[in-house]
Formats: C-alpha cells, structure tokens, sequence
C-alpha cells in the first residue's frame, strides 16, 4: 500500500512541474460544457501470478461553471494465482461542485451513488469524492481524484457498511468543450 502512494506522490510532482513550465492558460469550465475522462491503473504483487487491472470512463455536464452532473463506468478484473478470476463493474452517476481556485487549478468536492455488478450479483454502491483537475490546456486537463464506496443491499445496511468500504485513488486525462462563453475572456 505503500509504494502505491509513493508512485502517487511522484506522478503529482511530474504533473505540478508540467504545469508550472507551461504558459498561462484561460481554462476552466464554463457553464453547457461536457467532459470526458478517462484513467485506468494496474498492480500486481510482485513474485505471485496475481494482480489487477482496472479502468473508467466518466461523462460529465456542467450545469454552470461549478457544477457537474455525469456518468461514471468503471471496471476491474482481478487475476488470481492459484484461483479463479473475477471482474467487477460499477456504473454510478455523480454530482460535483467544481471550485475555480485560478484558470489551471480546479479542485472539486461531490457524491456518487449507483450500482456494482458483475456476471454473479449485483449491490449498491455509494459515497464522497474530492480531486483536482490540473489545466494543461484551454480545454485539456489531468485530474488527480479520490472516492471513498461503501456497499450495501438495503438501506438499512448502507447505513451499517459505511465505515467497511473501498478507498479509490486515479490519475486521468480529461477534455472539456461546448459550453457558453469565450474561455480566454473567462477568468
């Protein structure tokens, strides 16, 4: 778990030395804009056979600058030494308030809730986000996000699970276009 965080550690500081060697850019988003984003991660324990894949696409709209409504897919297959493989998906949608701090840096707070399904069963999922997305571009941006999801099959029980749940971190690459407005002019 640790050398997970480190390899986090070391993409943030790449990223924050990428945008400070980049000109300024106007970015942001602007109110009838959509995004997309997509990251996907690997581990595998080293000297066994086992390990993980796991990847997402998300679709966003945003409602004004700040907020965003969207469409989360995620997917994760795992391999195991010795046993059988399993897979997983989690279709969840979102609400995100996104916090313009300057025209590169927007950092954001929200919630997702949706289900986890896989060829087996099917359960609720639920729960916080935060991330920041890193304008590199007018309308290109790298988002370091975090999402805490805790399961459930009532409510009743998502109220009992929310302390036994699954700490999601990923880097990603999104784009942003449409919307209303001249993104030089927006600041």
């Amino acid at each position: 778990m640790k050398n997970i965080f480190s390899y986090y550690r070391v993409a943030a500081c790449v990223v924050v030395f990428m945008v400070l060697g980049l000109n300024p850019v106007y970015a942001g988003p602007l109110a009838g804009d959509n995004e997309i984003q997509v990251s996907a991660g690997f581990f595998h324990a080293q000297g066994t056979d086992s390990g993980n894949f796991n990847g997402e696409i998300s679709y966003g709209y945003y409602l004004s600058p700040g907020w965003e409504l969207g469409l989360r897919q995620a997917f994760n297959y795992n391999f195991i030494h010795h046993g059988s493989d399993a897979w997983q998906a989690t279709t969840t949608p979102f609400l995100h308030y996104n916090f313009r701090v300057t025209d590169i840096l927007v950092p954001y707070l929200g919630i997702s809730g949706g289900v986890v399904w896989n060829d087996r069963d099917i359960t609720g999922t639920m729960g916080p986000a935060a991330g920041l997305k890193l304008f590199v571009s007018n309308q290109t941006f790298i988002n370091l996000g975090y999402r805490y999801e805790w399961f459930f099959n009532s409510f009743e029980a998502a109220r009992d699970n929310r302390t036994h749940g699954n700490h999601v971190a990923n880097i990603g690459l999104g784009f942003v276009w449409g919307g209303a407005g001249d993104r030089k002019t927006t600041k």
